[in-house]
C-alpha cells in the first residue's frame, strides 16, 4: 500500500500543472552513509510491478520491493519529498530517527 500525504499531493499537482501526468515509481536508491532508501522519480510500467492510484496519480512499485518495505508513505519536508517505509529497507549508521527506510528524494537522506 503507498500513502501519499495532503502536501505531497498538492506538490505533485503543482509540479505537474503545465506537464502531461507521468507515473512516479517508488524505487530503492543509494544513500550514502545510512544505506540504500526509498526515492522517487518518473518512470513507465514494468512487468514485475504494482500500480497503486493515489489521486490524479499513478505509483509503480517492484512487487518484490513492496513486499520487503510494507506500507509505504510519501510526504513533504522542508527539503523535499520523504517516502518512509513501514519495515526497515537498508541499513547505515548514521543514526536515522526514522523506523521506516530514511529516504528523501530531493534532499541529502539523513544529513550525514
Amino acid at each position: 500500500m503507498i500513502n501519499v500525504s495532503e502536501s505531497a499531493q498538492q506538490e505533485l499537482t503543482k509540479y505537474f500543472a503545465d506537464k502531461e501526468v507521468q507515473p512516479i515509481r517508488v524505487h530503492l536508491a543509494d544513500g550514502g552513509c545510512a544505506g540504500p532508501r526509498l526515492s522517487l522519480a518518473l518512470d513507465e510500467p514494468r512487468d514485475g510491478d504494482k500500480s497503486v492510484e493515489q489521486g490524479a496519480f499513478t505509483f509503480l512499485i517492484n512487487e518484490e520491493l513492496a513486499t520487503a518495505s510494507g506500507a509505504v508513505s510519501i510526504d513533504m519536508s522542508e527539503y523535499g519529498f520523504v517516502v518512509n517505509s513501514e519495515n526497515q529497507i537498508g541499513g547505515g549508521g548514521c543514526g536515522c530517527a526514522s523506523s521506516g527506510s530514511c529516504g528523501s528524494a530531493g534532499s541529502g537522506g539523513c544529513g550525514c
